[in-house]
């Protein structure tokens, strides 16, 4: 079976970037109407919905443009290690400037296949990024990149083969996010709108529940700003202790795989930033207010303050605590939404209202079956995603040969008299 090359130019109807709103002007963000999607969500995954939206004036007023359903798109640009990352958004959107994005023309080439193929080009992507200190890619390069095609057929065949796994990855995630909201909802009840078990009978001093007091957020634990030990000595890198950046904080509560990872050497060469299991990783800067629990001992970089808890039944209560974060930070004289740095500081001085430790012990019992699943379900996520991650290159390489005929058309085949 013949491969050929193509240049991506060759296999889309149009190659577009994005664009951004005065972020100055508020009509231009209010309402939210249109989704608009940064680098840093750009993370091998499909795109259902983004952090932030812009509003049609907004749209109308910028370079930003409606990109369609079933794009493939490239990260140019961002913060770490995020250009070279890939995504297919499944929703029209818009995205920033530093986001190349790909429509795919179907009668040349499979969108998911051109997903998956680029996805084991991020090595090559990054060695053909240009620039100063902070080199990136442009749609030029984006452009001029080879990639190997099979006959169309062949390339629907490998793409839901490890579609099939990306399947999998989606219902777990949605089991996740129902569990998530289900625990969310009795903390709003009991911790923001105050309907706690037995809340009539008990008496408000100083605007809160007796029993219960406000507390700065250095005053439930240890607060640990990260860092990134030297990139340059390559014996502190590739061991197997994970390191936590903001892009693996997306799209999840308990960060169980990490893109970099820390020998001992490295990580003991900041031995003070060890993170513990269960601790509380909020993003401060850049991406503001994602939130993570560490599923074990990890470091993080700077761009994460962690807590790590006096009361290890506290971690929920603080997770969704932590949840709200741009919320509370607007006491600490935040700017509310252009808020892009959350410094030590700051952010050990948010204000959180504490409960008594009667009922937060009691939300610990009600949340703990909840996470518990949530834990066990990540687990499955990170296990399909190194098996197709190790499908992946021999599937794209021809490696691994499939036929061209669908699973469902050989059996109605088969069984046609």
């Amino acid at each position: 079976m013949k491969w050929e090359q193509k240049k991506i130019e060759d296999i889309c109807l149009n190659i577009t970037s994005g664009g951004t709103p005065k972020s100055t002007n508020e009509a231009f963000y209010t309402p939210q109407e249109i989704p608009w999607l940064k680098t840093g969500e750009v993370n091998y995954c499909r795109i259902y919905d983004t952090e932030k939206y812009i509003s049609k004036e907004g749209l109308y007023n910028s370079s930003a443009k409606i990109i369609p359903t079933n794009s493939v798109i490239v990260a140019m640009y961002g913060q770490g290690d995020t250009a070279g990352r890939v995504a297919i958004n499944k929703i029209p959107l818009t995205t920033n400037q530093a986001c190349c994005n790909l429509i795919i023309n179907d009668k040349v080439a499979d969108y998911e296949f051109v997903y998956y193929m680029l996805s084991t080009l991020y090595e090559k992507m990054v060695s053909l990024k240009n620039g100063g200190a902070q080199p990136n890619l442009n749609a030029k390069i984006i452009k001029s990149i080879e990639i190997s095609l099979p006959p169309l057929p062949i390339q629907q065949r490998i793409a839901s083969i490890l579609s099939a796994y990306d399947d999998l990855i989606e219902n777990n995630q949605k089991q996740i996010k129902l569990l998530e909201e289900a625990a969310q909802r009795l903390y709003k009840e009991w911790f923001v709108d105050l309907r706690f078990p037995g809340y009539e009978g008990v008496k408000m001093v100083d605007g809160v529940p007796d029993g219960w007091s406000r507390k700065q957020i250095f005053e439930l634990g240890k607060i640990i700003t990260g860092k990134t030990p030297d990139t340059s000595k390559k014996k502190y890198y590739d061991g197997n202790i994970p390191f936590v950046k903001i892009p693996d904080m997306h799209n999840c509560i308990y960060t169980m795989a990490t893109e970099s990872t820390l020998t001992k050497l490295g990580a003991d060469k900041q031995k003070n930033n060890y993170i513990p299991k269960n601790s509380i990783m909020v993003s401060c800067i850049g991406t503001v207010g994602l939130v993570n629990i560490s599923s074990e001992l990890c470091q993080t970089n700077q761009q994460i303050n962690s807590i790590v808890l006096n009361d290890a039944e506290d971690v929920y209560y603080l997770f969704f605590s932590m949840k709200r974060l741009k919320a509370l930070l607007d006491g600490v004289g935040s700017n509310g939404a252009t808020m892009t740095n959350v410094n030590k500081t700051k952010f050990s001085s948010v204000e959180v209202l504490y409960s008594s430790s009667f009922l937060r012990k009691k939300y610990f019992t009600a949340a703990d079956p909840l996470f518990k699943k949530i834990f066990c379900l990540t687990n499955q996520i990170s296990s399909l995603r190194e098996a197709r991650n190790r499908l992946l290159p021999k599937l794209m390489s021809g490696e691994i040969e499939v036929e061209d005929t669908p699973p469902s058309a050989r059996k109605l085949a088969s069984t046609s008299p």
